[in-house]
């Protein structure tokens, strides 16, 4: 098994205007293995989402190397990308990203029968978050944090090879965000997940195995205490 998830190198994107064509990502590279939790931090337009768009199959970039899962990007049609998304891909944006005809528990039903499972503990992932009680509610009857937390046990339930993350905790107050980080992380170290975190909160970028900024189009490794 490659424990080698995504490897890029020196990818390079840019979104044209009408007055001119503006560089996001600039010769970007990175590489993330089975197990290892990562943390992008960076100014907002710096391109953190381009960055997460990329991996999932979403974008693709004008130049450079990506390789996921071992296979060549730019080989992958829309096809493989949708499978590797039902399988072995969870992307949890912040939005939550919830099919609102679907009550939480069938959402997350749903998100584990995609990905060919049966079993999904959904209720058990649902009272380790500390959102029980809206098993049978339907996305808009939700807070912005509850949202947010069904969307994480979505993702568990899939049990995903690897995780884009966009401000999983953004939604969340202190208190439910310091009982969902350690959930986030148990996942990744018991299911041997690999992760790559886009967050503003500092404990979570704290708990990752590295942390990187984006700035210019380009990461670079951080190990300032991250006040800035």
């Amino acid at each position: 098994m490659n424990d080698i998830l995504i490897q890029a190198r020196d990818l390079c994107v840019s979104y044209r205007t009408s007055r001119e064509r503006i560089k996001v990502l600039r010769g970007l590279s990175l590489e993330l293995r089975r197990g290892e939790a990562v943390a992008i931090i960076g100014p907002s337009g710096s391109g953190k989402s381009t960055l997460l768009n990329l991996l999932n199959g979403l974008l693709r970039p004008d130049s450079g190397q990506l390789r996921v899962f071992g296979r060549e990007a730019a080989e992958l049609g829309e096809g493989d990308w949708a499978e590797l998304r039902r399988t072995r891909i969870a992307t949890l944006f912040q939005d939550g990203n919830l099919i609102p005809t679907l009550t939480v528990e069938r959402n997350i039903a749903f998100r584990a029968g995609l990905a060919g499972l049966q079993q999904h503990g959904g209720q058990a992932l649902l009272e380790h978050l500390d959102i029980a009680a809206t098993a049978q509610r339907y996305p808009d009857q939700l807070s912005g944090g509850q949202r947010q937390r069904a969307a994480l046990a979505c993702a568990f339930a899939m049990q995903p090879e690897l995780i884009l993350a966009d401000e999983p905790t953004g939604s969340l107050d202190q208190a439910t965000a310091q009982r969902a980080i350690p959930l986030f992380f148990d996942a990744i170290r018991e299911r041997t997940v690999g992760a790559l975190i886009v967050t503003h909160n500092a404990e979570l970028a704290r708990r990752c195995d590295r942390v990187l900024e984006l700035r210019q189009g380009a990461l670079n490794p951080w190990d300032s205490a991250l006040s800035s």
